[in-house]
């Protein structure tokens, strides 16, 4: 039986020997308190990370290595825990920290286990500092931080460099219009220059031909009872020439507004006035019996530019004289009301076929059912051109065979 104790006393004294060396050399810390949160014991690990001596801890409360402002709410936690105590760790998904005795902080994990002797119930804890691995996820952090702040710069250099991108090809794009525009305004030049060089052609053959075949019959009349042919004849070289000059003063009009050599000049003067003597103008273009009557309604005075409304009411007043037969009455009316003062041409002619009625004032357009009337299609488009410079309006209305009707609404300064 002695020998048996002895074996047992051995076999105690090993177990108590391997705890308290696995309890000194654990490379964790081990504190041991009582229910009332005494400490009991210390090992040599928790002794370094704490700063303190094993003697400056037993006996006391936990919560001195619990930093100050932590420390109450632990107190309150430590007596419920105690109520029903389970291992488990402390203060899961939590950032943990203990104070060392030079009142510096360290993070930490500490686990829980309770136990009990015959002394009473006990609680030990294993802390564990944690300082390195928060350094290395706090660097883990901030590698991340730097990527995330390098991919949105990249992202913002991605996104810059797209609209530089863009804007480039808006910008090549748009240079590719303008080069559109110019080779289109460069087409259109030349169909204006083949379309001038036809219709000069065919509109100066006749009437330089009716000029040539009237001066060499002149020549053959000599006698003073041949007077009245005569006079016939050079009645029709006038005529012709005005019609030839008509034609230059087209094209002359229209290269000086393509340059933009035309400016809108308002002036004032007496509108009344102005048209009278307008009529009286235009008396030696028209037909044989035809009338050209005049009437207007309110204040005379008006202010526009003088000179672009007379090239303009020239151009009407001889369409309407030249698409109308004679003996036909042209009427001219003028209106001042407030700040717009508005002109109409009315005439008894030909008229206009509704399905031209859109293009009258394109260049060089002429309706179907002008026939041999000489013009060059350019007389309306000019007038639509200084109408527009005057900031004006101008409208056209006509029923075929019937006769036509242009407003005009211009601003009055």
């Amino acid at each position: 039986m002695l020998e048996i104790f002895i074996q047992q006393t051995q076999a105690m004294r090993r177990h108590v020997e391997m705890l308290d060396a696995l309890f000194k050399s654990a490379t964790e810390g081990i504190i041991v308190v009582d229910s009332w949160g005494a400490i009991q014991l210390v090992n040599p690990k928790a002794e370094e990370l704490f700063g303190y001596d094993e003697d400056e801890l037993i006996g006391k409360k936990i919560e001195i290595l619990i930093p100050q402002r932590y420390a109450r709410n632990h107190v309150d936690h430590r007596m419920n825990y105690s109520q029903h105590p389970k291992a488990r760790n402390m203060g899961r998904n939590l950032d943990l920290n203990a104070k060392r005795k030079d009142n510096s902080e360290f993070p930490v994990e500490i686990s829980l286990s309770p136990f009990a002797t015959s002394d009473g119930e006990y609680i030990v804890s294993f802390i564990i500092d944690i300082s390195l691995r928060k350094k290395q996820e706090e660097a883990l952090l901030e590698a991340h931080r730097q990527i995330q702040s390098l991919n949105a710069d990249l992202e913002e250099r991605v996104q810059q460099r797209t609209r530089e991108l863009a804007h480039a090809l808006e910008e090549i794009e748009q240079s590719k219009q303008e080069v559109m525009r110019a080779l289109e305004k460069e087409r259109q030049l030349n169909d204006m220059k083949t379309k001038f060089v036809t219709i000069a052609s065919h509109e100066f053959r006749t009437p330089l031909a009716t000029i040539l075949s009237s001066a060499s019959l002149i020549g053959r009349y000599t006698h003073a009872e041949e007077d009245e042919k005569r006079q016939k004849h050079v009645q029709r070289i006038k005529s012709t020439v005005t019609n030839l000059t008509e034609i230059l003063n087209d094209f002359l009009s229209l290269g000086k507004l393509e340059e933009g050599q035309i400016r809108n000049v308002p002036i004032v003067f007496p509108v009344t006035d102005f048209c009278k003597e307008l009529v009286d103008e235009l008396k030696s273009v028209c037909k044989e019996n035809q009338q050209i009557i005049y009437t207007h309604e309110g204040d005379s005075e008006v202010c526009i530019d003088r000179h672009l409304l007379k090239n303009v009411l020239i151009n009407l007043l001889s369409n309407a004289s030249k698409y109308s037969d004679a003996g036909k009455q042209i009427f001219l009316r003028s209106s001042k009301k407030e700040k717009t003062v508005r002109f109409e041409v009315q005439d008894q002619g030909i008229g206009i076929p509704e399905q031209d009625q859109a293009y009258v004032f394109d260049r060089f357009f002429r309706a179907h059912n002008s026939g041999t009337i000489q013009g060059t299609g350019l007389g309306l488009n000019i007038v639509k051109k200084y109408i527009q410079l005057m900031q004006g309006e101008i409208q056209l209305t006509s029923q075929l065979n019937q006769g036509t009707t242009v407003s005009l609404d211009l601003p009055n300064c």
